[in-house]
């Protein structure tokens, strides 16, 4: 073979997206993004297996029920239903005071959510019913469109202390139903059109975050109940602020009896809860510590008639039998919009995450989409008969897994559980005391209350995500539940958009014996390609982070732009020039030869004062392996607009030589026509990148790793192809390497490509795109980079 004319033939065929296409035989892209009516045709044409698929879709019991197992799963269903129905009692009359609702109305809601759950949900474990931080949000909205003072009780002209709590009460249950229900239609509407991702935007720190959060708001709310004050309602942001204030205002006030009870309970459960965990591999089924804490605090409660004698306040009347179904109060669905809201996103991201835990311990699939439509389902049904929102409950939850049980059978047990007790039992629990209900409450929040440990792991782990989990709980105790979701999940947004803008560049080598390209900062093995830089970014390139991307590219590769900064060139005499360049050649000889001159880093100043006029010009230099160059004024500017600029050059700053642009070639301007400071810097940039490109690069190719993109928008493109233009004005070729097909063909779609810039600058991967800049670009050295592409099994 002539040594001075090689040829270089590479065995490994290069892939760039013009071959690319030739060999996948990718379809074409009308056959892809068909036109809507065809589309809206094939998604409404109908056939008899697809009637069938759809119909067992939209309701899963169809698919399990006929193929339900007696003698498998009845048993174990049976005893679980039993266990979960024992703890909706308590919880259900507990979280209706949570809420600001009489406790019969939770009865009512565990019994009707399950019932509806089993028929249209996909989970087998879950428990739907009532659960703490919806209560909570319920009880804010009924607290804030019926307050206590609303209801007053006037007697002529003067108006009383006393509440009407029948009216009250009354129309609380109105605003719970037409928040539940219009809540209901969000969550059904989001799963019909195919939602369901929407609780991803939810993530694990955000969710705990507001859950501890909304445990604070719940133990102030039961404060009340368990001192036995009569606190002011306060409602809006710092509400929580404003009534942990009032309560120390009454602590001397504090109802001792009704706080010794409190305490008794507190006690009881903590200890009974504590034994029952201790003892839980020895029991076949938990022991009912809150239905046997309520039965036995009612036992007592009745005997030793504490509301007349103590004036422990107890729950009143239960009402037997069910409340016909009413519409909801469409008037107040305005004021309710925003909560409902909320309580749909919460409700469906703490449901959809247990289940998904459970359906990956038993191996089974639960359809996001179709839990949004079942969990929408109760909420809407479940308005209707005067119930409040409902959601999967933890500790029920883990009752039914542990009991064994095995389908959503173990639900309608419960729901039976709970039909007989409101339809029989309801009036036993009458003389139960608040404060047993309060003191509950208080117990089954222990577990929220051990996610402040959060922070002491999250600042182990991710500071990003310890700021949103803070930011979260904070926003949440202060602005209440439904800002401070809204706030939270902005700021956790901002953090993915600040991340993306912060993303990390890096130059890429090659690891010899492999066609892997790595970090050259982090990992020593990797060497570069000669003559080849290999840009890589962390991030999809888009409008929030085009020109950080940019800018990473021109320090990376060390592109430089000439500019003089505070310079009045029409007014510098003689003494200020030949000082200035006396300077500049003593600064370059100083420096390595390794060693670019800039203007445009600042690494030093020259300052120097003629009369009252203060001369400042900004001096820097960057390390390169190359040339030293340098660019300084000459002369002032003549009476007809022009400079003269002196360069330095050569590889050695000790024999380094003074010319002049005027020594420039290929037609390179002489003098820089500015006629004012606005246009300076436009012809410096016209300079440096015209001419002194020509001695200062030593790279013939860069390759933009964007394995990472997957989308790409018009300020990117419009970025891509500035870069290509500007590189290539001084002769340097960009590449595209990895780009997935989709980007290609936003690429496409926005005008990327064209006689300049063709799609053979498109490659499937780095090392494509390096054999083929070393095939076209750089035979004068292919052979330093021969040996390590023979490792890897690739020879040139």
């Amino acid at each position: 073979m002539d040594s001075g004319h090689r040829e270089y033939h590479v065995q490994r065929e290069i892939i760039d997206e013009q071959r690319l296409k030739e060999r996948s035989q990718r379809m074409d892209p009308s056959q892809i993004n068909l036109p809507i009516s065809h589309r809206l045709k094939k998604s409404l044409s109908c056939s008899t297996p697809r009637l069938k698929h759809s119909i067992v879709g939209f309701l899963p019991v169809l698919s399990w029920l006929p193929r339900y197992s007696i003698w498998d799963y009845g048993m174990p269903d049976l005893i679980s239903g039993i266990s979960v129905g024992i703890m909706h009692l308590p919880q259900g009359m507990a979280y209706a005071l949570l809420a600001s609702l009489p406790p019969v109305f939770g009865l009512y809601t565990s019994l009707y959510s399950p019932l509806i759950y089993f028929i249209f949900g996909t989970s087998r474990h879950i428990s739907i019913g009532t659960f703490t931080i919806l209560s909570i949000m319920i009880g804010s909205v009924t607290e804030r469109l019926a307050p206590d003072s609303d209801f007053l009780i006037y007697n002529g002209t003067n108006v009383t202390e006393e509440v009407d709590i029948i009216s009250r009460d009354f129309y609380r249950v109105q605003v719970a139903a037409a928040a539940t229900v219009l809540g209901g239609l969000i969550q059904v509407v989001l799963g019909l059109v195919q939602f369901g991702f929407v609780g991803t935007y939810l993530s694990e720190p955000l969710v705990r975050g507001y859950t501890t959060a909304a445990s604070a708001h719940a133990v102030v709310a039961q404060l009340k109940y368990i001192l036995g004050v009569s606190p002011k309602r306060f409602s809006g942001p710092l509400s929580i602020v404003y009534t942990l204030a009032d309560l120390f205002m009454l602590l001397p006030e504090t109802h001792l009896p009704t706080l010794l009870a409190s305490v008794v309970s507190i006690v009881v459960l903590i200890t009974a809860k504590e034994l029952n965990t201790a003892l839980r591999q020895k029991l076949l089924v938990p022991i009912p510590v809150e239905l046997c804490t309520i039965v036995v605090a009612t036992v007592i409660s009745f005997y030793t008639r504490l509301n007349e004698t103590y004036k422990i306040s107890v729950v009143g009347e239960i009402p037997s039998g069910l409340q016909p179904p009413s519409i909801p109060n469409a008037n107040v669905f305005s004021e309710v919009v925003l909560d409902a809201f909320a309580m749909a996103i919460v409700g469906y991201a703490i449901s959809i995450s247990l289940g998904k835990t459970f359906a990956l311990k038993h191996g089974y699939k639960v359809d996001s989409n179709q839990e949004l439509v079942a969990l929408g389902l109760s909420n809407t049904v479940g308005g209707f008969f005067q119930c409040f929102s409902v959601c999967s409950s933890m500790s029920r939850s883990l009752i039914q897994e542990s009991t064994g049980g095995k389908t959503q059978i173990a639900g309608v047990v419960s729901g039976v559980i709970v039909l007989v007790t409101v339809l029989k039992l309801g009036s036993l629990f009458q003389e139960l005391p608040k404060a047993v209900l309060a003191a509950i409450v208080f117990v089954n929040l222990k577990g929220m209350f051990k996610q402040y440990y959060d922070i002491v792991t999250l600042w182990r782990s991710s500071k990003i995500d310890l700021l949103i989990w803070l930011v979260t709980y904070v926003s949440t105790v202060l602005f209440n539940l439904d800002m401070g979701l809204g706030a939270s999940m902005g700021f956790a947004l901002l953090t993915v958009i600040f991340r993306t803008q912060r993303a990390s560049y890096s130059l890429l080598g090659h690891l010899p014996g492999t066609e892997l390209y790595l970090d050259m900062e982090t990992h020593k093995e990797v060497r570069e390609v000669q003559g080849i830089t290999i840009f890589h970014s962390s991030a999809t390139m888009y409008f929030a982070n085009a020109e950080l991307y940019l800018e990473a590219l021109k320090k990376k590769v060390n592109i430089f732009y000439l500019n003089l900064y505070h310079t009045n060139l029409s007014t510098c005499n003689h003494n200020f020039i030949f000082t200035l360049q006396k300077r500049a050649f003593r600064e370059a000889s100083q420096r390595s030869k390794k060693a670019v001159f800039s203007v445009e880093e600042e690494a030093g100043q020259l300052k120097e004062t003629n009369g009252d006029i203060h001369r400042e010009v900004e001096l820097g230099w960057r390390e390169r392996e190359n040339s030293t160059v340098f660019v300084i004024p000459e002369t002032v500017r003549t009476s007809d607009g022009h400079h003269t600029w002196m360069y330095l050059k050569g590889t050695d700053p000790d024999t380094a030589t003074l010319g002049s642009v005027s020594d420039l070639h290929d037609g390179d301007t002489t003098t820089l026509d500015s006629s004012s400071e606005d246009t300076l810097s436009r012809d410096l940039e016209r300079v440096s990148l015209g001419s002194l490109g020509k001695w200062t690069w030593d790279i013939h190719s860069i390759i933009l790793d964007f394995s990472t993109a997957n989308f790409i928008d018009t300020v990117a493109i419009k970025t891509l192809r500035n870069i290509f233009h500007d590189f290539g004005e001084i002769g340097v070729d960009i590449y595209l390497a990895g780009c997935q097909a989709l980007v290609v063909e936003q690429l496409e779609r926005g005008g990327f490509f064209s006689d300049v810039i063709t799609e053979g600058r498109v490659f499937a991967t780095v090392h494509d795109t390096v054999l083929y800049c070393l095939k076209h670009r750089g035979a004068e050295i292919v052979h330093s980079y021969e040996n390590a592409l023979d490792m890897s099994g690739t020879r040139l």
